[in-house]
């Protein structure tokens, strides 16, 4: 099952879709209109998905914070397209510091190398710069300092932090996970938003029933 969610409008006019897809059948599963993208929407789809009597053997999902728990014994699989685009909003997209270069790099071989080869790499580049991941700045605050590449600590950080689930689809071959939710993001979400631009103008009413005609359809 492929597990995402995006949004359309700003401010007032601002509201999401949640939307579970198949990846063998490519069908929609389950989806919800939601207005925050919180733990507890993604646990009320799980219920509607049970409900509805399928059994889910794998998730691909984007890694917000809580979902890995919420999942917990099922096989989880961290999009590789959003592990990316968060080091793209740690480190942009050209770096200058050699050490950023280097975790881009190495960021750059997923989906390429196995789960060993790739931690070899990230251990090698944390040996490799710790003493300038650990370089300080003093300041006012209680403790009287903070880290000086406090981006790039957070950049690694969340490869760490992903690393379990980066490589579900390799180590669950036989279930044929996608690496990405890129079957949303492309496949659905963006003919979505191309949708609602042609009717640009529209009100919110229109605009769900416009996603509930295309999602039924998807589901069919």
């Amino acid at each position: 099952m492929i597990l995402d969610a995006t949004f359309f409008g700003k401010r007032r006019d601002k509201f999401g879709v949640l939307v579970a897809k198949d990846s063998r059948s490519k069908a929609v599963i389950s989806y919800r209109f939601i207005q925050t993208e919180s733990i507890r929407e993604y646990h009320l789809i799980r219920e509607e998905i049970e409900n509805l009597g399928f059994e889910v053997q794998a998730i691909v999902t984007d890694g917000k914070p809580g979902l890995f728990g919420l999942f917990e014994g099922i096989p989880q699989q961290m999009c590789h397209f959003h592990q990316q685009a968060i080091l793209t909003r740690y480190l942009t997209r050209n770096p200058k510091l050699q050490a950023s270069i280097d975790l881009r790099r190495i960021a750059s071989y997923l989906g390429r190398v196995n789960q060993e080869r790739f931690t070899c790499l990230l251990q090698a580049w944390h040996k490799r710069h710790e003493a300038f991941l650990d370089e300080k700045v003093e300041d006012d605050s209680k403790r009287g300092w903070h880290y000086k590449h406090k981006r790039l600590r957070s950049a690694y950080r969340s490869l760490q932090r992903h690393l379990p689930h980066l490589f579900t689809y390799q180590k669950h071959s036989h279930l044929k996970i996608p690496n990405t939710t890129n079957a949303l993001d492309g496949g659905i979400f963006s003919y979505l938003k191309n949708l609602l631009g042609v009717h640009r103008g529209i009100g919110i009413d229109l605009k769900k029933k416009l996603i509930i005609d295309f999602l039924e359809k998807q589901a069919k």
